[in-house]
C-alpha cells in the first residue's frame, strides 16, 4: 500500500463516518470523521501508519473532549427567545368581561382571549389588571 492509497482510505473512512452523522445526528461521528481527515493529511505528508493512527486518535479524542461538553451545555440551555403561548405566560392582561372559575374574557397582547380564574373562589371585574399564569388550549388561566 503506497502513501496515496493510505490517504484515500482515510478519506473514504471520513466519508463513511459522515453517513451515520447525518442519519443519527450524533456529532461524535463528525468528530471521528474530522480525525480521519486529519489522518489523511498525515498520510499525504508521508507519515507512516503509526503516525496516521496516532493523528486520528489524538484529533478525534481532542474534539470529543472539547466540543462535546460545549455542545451538551448549549443543548441543555433554554432558548433566549420565547415564542407562542410560552411568551404569554407571566404577561399582564385586562379583564373585558367578568372572569371567574367558569370563564370570562380578557385582552392579552392585543387579542381577546377566553379566561378563567386560577382560584375557583375568586372573580375579577371589568377593567382589572390580571396576571396570566398558564394557557390551556385557547383559555388563559389568570390570577
Amino acid at each position: 500500500m503506497n502513501d496515496i492509497d493510505a490517504w484515500v482510505w482515510w478519506l473514504v473512512g471520513a466519508a463513511a463516518l459522515g453517513i451515520p452523522l447525518v442519519v443519527t445526528a450524533m456529532p461524535e461521528f463528525g468528530m471521528l470523521a474530522l480525525g480521519a481527515a486529519a489522518a489523511a493529511i498525515a498520510a499525504g505528508l508521508g507519515g507512516d501508519i503509526v503516525v496516521q493512527v496516532l493523528v486520528f486518535a489524538v484529533v478525534s479524542v481532542a474534539l470529543i473532549a472539547v466540543v462535546r461538553p460545549i455542545a451538551t451545555r448549549h443543548r441543555s440551555q433554554r432558548p433566549q427567545l420565547v415564542t407562542g403561548i410560552d411568551a404569554l405566560k407571566g404577561k399582564q392582561a385586562v379583564v373585558l368581561e367578568r372572569v371567574d372559575s367558569a370563564g370570562g374574557r380578557i385582552k392579552l397582547a392585543g387579542e381577546v382571549w377566553s379566561a378563567r380564574s386560577l382560584d375557583t373562589g375568586r372573580a375579577y371585574e371589568v377593567g382589572q389588571e390580571v396576571d396570566v399564569v398558564d394557557i390551556e388550549g385557547a383559555t388563559a388561566i389568570i390570577m
